[in-house]
Order: structure tokens, then sequence, then C-alpha cells
């Protein structure tokens, strides 16, 4: 289970995090929306223990993380797999050696046919062919980096997931690849899931709950269904802003 509660981080005068309270219940998938900069990415670094907050506390797994010491953190992230927003995939290794830096089993260092073996079962959870193994960064489409990212993030079996902008800067096809991906891996793996996006219906598609983040405070939290009946005016403004771009990114891509 995740769990935050009242959180405040501010950077400088910047309020980015005011008093947010949520929790993620295990097995499930949470999206956490919003606008640009209200403080998404900055709450699953505080769940993997790359920030702290300036006061409340973060739970995870039962530890509280502000308080773990380095080694305990290191042990804590080795349950979490993080998928970066831009993939963060490292141009001069190989596709194999990007993943295999997601293996945290100790078996790996010893076993290179375990190692290998385990490469090539992420490659087929995320739907991409053995071959590709052997490939660069240089070498992908968009969509099959952000694959691959999801494949280093899953390599060390983790409980928790941890999603920052998956679809972000992919075309409406590869966005709903991705999204189908996150939905059969929540099914055959069971983690506890947390997806940061401002991609209303590709959340709405992928988490059980949803929660919206709006100027640095949590403004509501429901399912896909609740959400959509909510008359809270932010929850109202963010969904009809959200249908715009879509209309604006579908007539763009259509050539209309």
């Amino acid at each position: 289970m995740i769990e935050l509660l009242d959180v405040h981080k501010r950077f400088l005068d910047n309020v980015v995090l005011d008093g947010v309270s949520l929790d993620v219940r295990d097995g499930e998938t949470v999206a956490l929306l919003g606008p640009s900069g209200v403080g998404k990415s900055v709450t699953l670094k505080m769940i993997n223990g790359l920030l702290r907050p300036d006061t409340g506390d973060v739970i995870v797994d039962g530890l509280h993380v502000p308080q773990l010491k380095r080694k305990e953190l290191a042990e804590l992230r080795s349950k979490i797999g993080y998928v970066f927003q831009y993939g963060a995939l490292f141009d001069s290794m190989s596709v194999h050696e990007n993943i295999r830096l997601g293996i945290t089993d100790e078996a790996c260092y010893n076993d290179a046919a375990y190692c290998e073996n385990r490469v090539l079962e992420c490659l087929r959870l995320v739907n991409l062919a053995p071959d590709v193994a052997d490939k660069y960064p240089a070498q992908l489409s968009g969509g099959m980096k952000k694959r691959v990212g999801i494949a280093r993030a899953i390599a060390g079996k983790p409980k928790y997931l941890l999603y920052d902008e998956p679809t972000s800067g992919l075309d409406p096809v590869n966005a709903d690849v991705i999204d189908g991906l996150m939905e059969r891996l929540q099914q055959e793996l069971g983690v506890t899931s947390v997806v940061v996006s401002h991609d209303v219906r590709g959340s709405f598609r992928v988490a059980d709950r949803v929660a919206l983040l709006w100027q640095a405070k949590i403004r509501a939290v429901g399912t896909p269904d609740e959400i959509l009946a909510s008359r809270d005016s932010a929850v109202q403004q963010f969904l009809e802003r959200d249908l715009e771009m879509a209309l604006i990114h579908n007539e763009a891509n259509s050539g209309g």
C-alpha cells in the first residue's frame, strides 16, 4: 500500500503540494491527473524517496519513506519499478543492456542464462520481439522506447510501478498501445501502480481510481465514473480542457 499523509512541498516561493493526502491500495491502479507543473511528478519522486516532503509523511509497504536510511531506501526501491517520462534509456547501451539494469535479483550476476531469459521475458511482456534486444535506442520508434522503458521497470519483478507520463509525446495509436499494455501488466503481474498523466481518456481506461491534483491540492478522488459525474468546478474545467486538446490533437494528426 502507498499512503501520502498531509504532504507539503515547496521550492522557494512556489508551493507545489499543500496538504496532499492519498492512498493507493494493494493491487490497485490510481491515476494522478492534473495540468502540467502542478506537482504530479514531484509526488512520484516522493513515493520513490527521490524527494522528501517538507512536512507530512509518505508510507510505502509499511515503511515511512522520509525516515529511511540509505540502505533501507535502496531495499525499498528494489520493490519499485519507475517508468520515466522520456524513457531515460542509455543511448550507448543496447536494449538488452538497458533492461538488464533493472534486474535486481542477485542471481543475474552469477547466471548469464537466467539474466538472458529474464530480459527476453520482459520483452515478451511488452510485446517486443526478441531481436529488439540487440538494437540501440536510436534505432527505435518513440513507442518502442516507451515499451523498453516499461520492460526495464518490470525487470526487477517489482511490487509497485510508478509511471511518469507514459504516453507523453505519442500519437493516439501508440498511446492506446501503451494504455493497453499497462492494463495487461496490471492483470498479469498484480502490481500496485500510480500513473501520472494529463491524459484523461487514457487514465480513465487504465485506472481503478483517479485523483485530480489542482492548485497544489487533491481536488477530487474517485472511480472514473465518479469523476465524470463530479459537479466540482475544477474537475469540470479540467475535463473540458482535456477534451478540447484531444480534438485539436486528432485534427492535427488527421490533417484537418
